[in-house]
């Protein structure tokens, strides 16, 4: 049985997925489409994982598209599925109702890059670069990189990137909010981790419901966003995560959330 195209561990209430096509840099085969959705179903499902590292194996996070491998499908009904599992990827990211953090150990590029700008923390080594590379082969950038990009940094500066398909460094994307933080690479791993472990620690139904309605108020008005946040908000003062960190914060401790 040849092994698995995106790997899973679990430690301290932190799930690792890690792309695992090294050989390409991580490039997108349907394995490794499949794969990776099966992963974050996987954390998904197990009530002990609080918090997600997404990462790639070797030198790159993910380089897009295996294009080779793309220019072997016979009809457009393989290249859709090929997309739809892009896709499928994608809404795992933003559908999981745990916070997600992208290690970015080397380039992202293409549909690797969106899903960077799909998760909720970017953490960047110094020596990461990015880039919406769909142009300079002739296409439009998918995997909802037209979405999240333009969100991130504007209309002009998105249409900028898209267009000319510019690489840029981690240094940039910091500055154009693309990174919440750059590290020299040999501290990526340690504060990656240390930041799960503080997501970690947190009230998840909390963080699950603001990561929620943050993603759902990027595309309505003021008025539904104050009533999403209303309904949230009444779920939460009813769990038992919110009195623990009402007693903690009487008691001058740290509070420990169950999840209930």
């Amino acid at each position: 049985m040849s092994e698995k195209q995106a790997l899973y561990e679990k430690k301290d209430r932190i799930a690792t997925i890690t792309l695992n096509n090294p050989q390409t840099f991580n490039s997108m085969s349907q394995s490794l489409l499949d794969d990776t959705v099966e992963m974050f179903l996987k954390a998904e499902a197990d009530p002990e994982v609080r918090a997600v590292v997404f990462t790639g194996a070797g030198k790159a996070f993910c380089s897009g598209a295996d294009l080779p491998y793309v220019e072997t499908f016979a009809n457009v009904g393989v290249t859709r599925r090929y997309m739809e599992g892009i896709n499928a990827v994608t809404n795992a990211i933003v559908r999981l109702p745990k916070p997600v953090i992208a290690m970015v150990n080397g380039v992202a590029a293409g549909a690797g890059c969106s899903w960077v700008l799909a998760c909720d923390i970017v953490y960047c080594a110094r020596s990461a670069r990015l880039a919406l590379s769909f142009a300079r082969v002739g296409l439009v950038p998918d995997g909802g990189s037209t979405y999240f990009m333009t969100r991130a940094v504007g209309l002009h500066r998105a249409k900028e990137l898209a267009f000319t398909a510019d690489v840029i460094d981690a240094a940039t994307a910091y500055e154009m909010g693309l990174a919440n933080r750059v590290f020299d690479d040999d501290q990526l791993r340690m504060e990656t981790y240390k930041m799960a472990g503080r997501l970690s620690a947190g009230a998840p139904v909390a963080i699950s419901m603001i990561k929620k309605a943050m993603n759902q108020n990027i595309g309505i008005d003021l008025q539904s966003s104050l009533e999403v946040e209303i309904g949230m908000q009444l779920l939460c003062i009813e769990t038992e995560d919110h009195q623990e960190g009402i007693a903690a914060f009487k008691g001058k401790r740290e509070p420990v959330f169950k999840g209930r």
